[in-house]
């Protein structure tokens, strides 16, 4: 009897045990995972190969080295002072969200991305990113281009990093040749009826038929 009653006991423990649940939170993915840093009100210096690049001035400032790829992310928007190597400014970058890729030495700049350079250069587009692998800029959306000498604007724009040479694609506007200096040269239509400026016309003489002398009688 005191068998049976140990048993009836018993049983309901062992149901208890083999009904447990056990609790578990969710995987944590790449993109809900928290940034290894998050700085605010930055004003810093930053180098390359020991060389001073550029200071940035940003809000906000996450380093995240979870994500794939990691990158630096200033959501609150971007003011840059870029220099040359004698630590002269060369140019101002300004835009509302950038990205830099640190593995792939890339800039993603994106809304209302603004440029201005020592040489009077204003650019201006929604998307702008700067490949510091290749030294060069390059943009896929609308871009305007205006310098002190002419205005461009297109679909496609490419450059080289100090801006000096540049090509814009789909483009409007007025440029130089000169200025055309991204890839295979391009050669204008001649233009038939254009003069050489170091040529001078000068009137055609007239000739006149000859006439023949008369002679006068001899007396």
């Amino acid at each position: 009897m005191k068998r049976i009653l140990y048993l009836s006991l018993l049983f309901p423990l062992v149901l208890a045990c083999q009904g447990e649940k056990e609790h578990t939170a969710a995987a944590i993915y790449d993109k809900d995972s928290v940034s290894m840093m998050t700085s605010y009100g930055v004003n810093t210096l930053i180098s390359d190969s020991g060389i001073m690049k550029y200071k940035i001035v940003a809000e906000e400032w996450e380093v995240n080295t979870v994500r794939n790829p990691s990158r630096w992310i200033f959501t609150k928007g971007l003011f840059m002072e870029q220099f040359d190597k004698k630590f002269n400014i060369q140019a101002f970058v300004q835009c509302d969200t950038a990205y830099y890729y640190d593995q792939k030495r890339l800039w993603e700049l994106r809304g209302r991305v603004r440029i201005r350079t020592a040489e009077g250069l204003h650019f201006s587009s929604e998307e702008l990113f700067w490949d510091q692998v290749a030294h060069e800029f390059y943009s896929h959306m609308f871009s305007h281009v205006v310098t002190p000498e002419r205005t461009m604007q297109g679909s496609y724009f490419r450059s080289n990093e100090n801006m000096t040479k540049y090509m814009v694609t789909n483009s409007k506007g007025s440029f130089e040749s000169a200025d055309m200096g991204m890839g295979e040269e391009e050669s204008a239509p001649a233009d038939n009826s254009a003069t050489p400026a170091d040529t001078t016309m000068q009137p055609k003489r007239l000739q006149t038929a000859p006439t023949k002398k008369s002679s006068a009688p001899q007396s």
